[in-house]
């Protein structure tokens, strides 16, 4: 198997396995994990960074307040996916948060249209009416506004315009992302120490070592997709993206035993029918660039 293909298997697989370790210390409150995480992603990541001793953004983004401004942003939208997933999925919202993340790539279409002037095709813009649909449907049949979704969704597809502008690459963005979320972190932490409310060192090593891989845990699945993307076509990524929240949905409802009855199965239909038409377009769409780059070379 190409070592792009299964690099980006492992990534998504990794990142749809994560409620498993988010349930594995749910003991612990959502916002000290979160706070762990953080702080230990950016461990991780700056030991990545001095083993391949890249250190020349630190000057680029001192010489652009711009860049700055973008990741402080960035950092915003991620810390609120972060915390949005952890709790929702502590809180027995395993499968309402696989539906976000099932969203989440065509909400990145739309924002594309609204921010990038980015034109729709035909089949795109089914799948977005298709995917509208499904949320009404869910919204009337639980008398509920979808919020825990659509929160991931649209997070992280802010978070991802954000980073598409940025001129940072994705380990240096993730660094400079957690070095600002970093100093609340600390200070949120410090306070539950001194309070005595801290998970950490105080209620065993299994808890303590797995907050502390935390870093590991988010930082690892994004190198992977990192060389993934250098190495595989944008339509194959397309298609990959998937197995997470697929992952994801199937931990809620075989693993967790979160319900999934013919009322959410309404809702989810026509959502996993957009996700079929979206992506068979985008590699319809893929294989005619293919084409046109192939015949402007000869």
């Amino acid at each position: 198997m190409n070592r792009g293909i299964l690099a980006g298997i492992l990534a998504y697989t990794l990142w749809g396995l994560l409620p498993g370790y988010w349930k594995a210390i749910q003991e612990v409150p959502p916002l000290e994990i979160l706070c762990h995480r953080t702080i230990w992603s950016l461990v991780f990541v700056l030991l990545i960074l001095a083993v391949r001793k890249q250190w020349t953004w630190v000057g680029q983004v001192r010489a652009s307040p711009r860049t700055l401004l973008i990741s402080l942003a960035s950092a915003c939208l991620l810390s609120l996916n972060w915390f949005t997933y952890i709790w929702a999925v502590n809180s027995g919202h395993v499968v309402d948060s696989s539906l976000g993340y099932f969203i989440a790539p065509l909400v990145n279409v739309l924002l594309g249209v609204l921010f990038l002037r980015e034109r729709l095709r035909g089949w795109q813009k089914v799948a977005i009416g298709l995917a509208a649909v499904g949320v009404v449907s869910l919204t009337v049949g639980y008398g509920a506004f979808p919020w825990i979704a659509l929160t991931l969704a649209l997070s992280f597809g802010l978070y991802g315009l954000l980073r598409k502008v940025s001129p940072l690459g994705s380990v240096e963005g993730l660094a400079l992302e957690t070095a600002v979320l970093s100093i609340p972190a600390v200070a949120y932490l410090a306070y539950q120490e001194a309070t005595g409310n801290a998970s950490f060192g105080h209620t065993g090593t299994t808890t303590t070592l797995l907050l502390a891989g935390t870093g590991v845990v988010t930082a690892l699945p994004l190198l992977l997709f990192a060389y993934a993307a250098r190495q595989v076509t944008l339509a194959t990524v397309g298609i990959m993206q998937y197995i997470s929240p697929t992952c994801q949905f199937f931990l809620g409802v075989f693993v967790y035993g979160e319900p999934f009855t013919p009322t959410r199965l309404l809702g989810f239909a026509p959502i996993w029918l957009a996700l079929v038409i979206y992506s068979m377009d985008g590699m319809k769409e893929e294989r005619r660039r293919r084409l046109v780059r192939q015949s402007a070379s000869r």
